[in-house]
């Protein structure tokens, strides 16, 4: 395996602290389990899950972009001393990195995810290769965009906690049931209020919203590819703008935590307005809520106005 510098650094300073003798988890409570998870979502779904029992840490600092998070060595000895590192494989290569020295206390989500979406597979329109030249078939990591698949994610969370801690294991399950069931609401209301709309394309920032289309019965246009950094070529954006104008399109959204460079001009070249549309890989001043359900939530609402939705 190649190994990020960061990693191979981290694995020096635990050589360090395991010759001094030290022992212990970091950022844990006494008396309660110590998660380490590696983005928001995650993070969010463990506290819910966890409660009372548990003290959570985020690996992704609010405002920052989740794609492109590099562990620092301290953060990497942070996982490795946590009861629980939880992280999505193959989403941020740092974290997987960390997780390979963790593997006892490592617990990767995706299998419980259910990935089976191409990034590609809900794009209303051809790209060659590409935004990026590599994202064709990659799978759509954004599970937690289709609240059935993030419920399933925290009920394996749960299981996870209940099989180390058996004492709250109850607690963990009833939390998770209750938990589960916000988001079995949030998906009726979702499933309600966007199934009549006069425009099915959904154009957005970059290729995060696989699974929200699926499940709501869109088709994922993206600006940008995998990556909010995965660049459309010249060709490819006037192909877009085309498509927009052939089909239109009145709206086309963007991120919070990157850039609207691209979303602005695609906009206003193709006559369209901007809308924000959040992937919720975080939650910072500019979230428009401070949770999942309510972003969710403003999601919809957008998409209602964006999509002419009744």
């Amino acid at each position: 395996m190649n190994r990020t510098p960061a990693a191979v650094a981290a694995s020096a300073l635990l050589l360090s602290v395991a010759a001094c003798g030290a022992t212990g988890t970091t950022g844990g409570d006494e008396g309660t389990v110590s998660v380490t998870t590696s983005f928001y979502p995650l993070e969010y779904a463990t506290e819910r899950v966890g409660g009372e029992h548990v003290s959570v840490s985020n690996l992704t600092p609010a405002g920052a972009e989740p794609h492109d998070l590099e562990l620092s060595p301290k953060q990497v000895l942070e996982t490795t001393r946590a009861d629980h590192l939880i992280h999505l494989s193959g989403f941020q290569p740092s974290v997987d990195d960390a997780a390979a020295q963790s593997e006892e206390t490592a617990f990767d989500v995706s299998g419980a995810a259910r990935l089976d979406i191409a990034a590609d597979e809900h794009d209303g329109h051809d790209h060659g290769e590409g935004a990026d030249g590599g994202d064709e078939g990659a799978q759509d990591p954004h599970f937690w965009l289709d609240p059935t698949r993030y419920a399933d994610v925290a009920d394996a969370i749960a299981e996870r906690l209940a099989e180390d801690d058996p004492e709250h294991a109850e607690d963990y399950r009833a939390n998770a049931e209750a938990f589960t069931a916000e988001l079995g609401e949030l998906d009726r209301e979702l499933q309600q209020d966007l199934s009549d709309c006069d425009q099915r394309d959904l154009v957005t920032g970059h290729a995060a919203f696989a699974y929200f289309a699926d499940r709501y019965g869109f088709h994922q246009v993206p600006v940008s590819g995998l990556t909010p950094d995965a660049q459309p070529s010249s060709a490819q954006m006037a192909e877009l703008i085309a498509h927009i104008k052939d089909e239109d399109i009145s709206t086309v959204y963007t991120e919070p935590l990157v850039p609207r460079d691209l979303a602005d001009t695609v906009a206003r070249d193709s006559g369209a307005d901007v809308a924000v549309l959040d992937p919720i890989g975080g939650v910072t001043e500019e979230s428009a809520g401070s949770d999942y359900f309510e972003i969710m939530r403003s999601n919809r609402d957008a998409v209602v106005e964006g999509q002419g939705c009744r």
